[in-house]
């Protein structure tokens, strides 16, 4: 079944989508920051999106909805007091231009900004290229994205290879 337990060393982390556009969204609105930049929220029900993730694939273990604390606070709390770790490319996480600008003009991370709308989900790698594939046929998971690897080292933690290769 699906849930933390069922998280293997070798299986591909996949995001489906841009992270961050709900909070910058809400954010920009509410305190009426005027950004040049348009940001969406990315708000939205996934019930079909998912459903056809896992008529694609038996091999999904874990997934959620990156809403509180964002997509890393999400990539934590799965590996928290587990045997294994993860590690996520910043090269691969799609962060939408304008959440983006956003986050470098208020010194916020896009990678805990909330997401309304966008999935994680932990997968056996051979079949993480089929169920982005599927993701990226809906208009819900069109930057659909695998993003990093479930580690057998690093227990409890995430690591991120940032941009800079560090």
């Amino acid at each position: 079944g699906l849930g933390i337990g069922a998280i293997r060393p070798g299986d591909a982390v996949i995001v489906s989508g841009t992270i961050g556009d709900h909070a910058i969204a809400v954010l920009s609105r509410r305190e009426g920051l005027g950004l040049s930049v348009s940001v969406r929220s990315d708000s939205a029900p996934l019930y079909g999106l998912l459903r056809r993730v896992l008529t694609v694939s038996k091999k999904v273990r874990f997934m959620r909805d990156p809403t509180r604390g964002g997509l890393a606070t999400t990539l934590c709390e799965a590996v928290a007091g587990r045997p294994f770790g993860m590690t996520v490319d910043e090269k691969k996480i799609p962060v939408s231009a304008g959440t983006r600008a956003a986050c470098e003009l208020l010194g916020l991370e896009a990678l805990y900004c909330a997401c309304e709308g966008r999935a994680v989900i932990i997968a056996a790698a051979e079949d993480a290229a089929r169920i982005v594939r599927v993701m990226r046929q809906d208009p819900l998971g069109r930057r659909a994205a695998v993003i990093g690897t479930v580690t057998a080292g690093g227990a409890g933690k995430v690591a991120l290879r940032t941009a800079a290769g560090a």
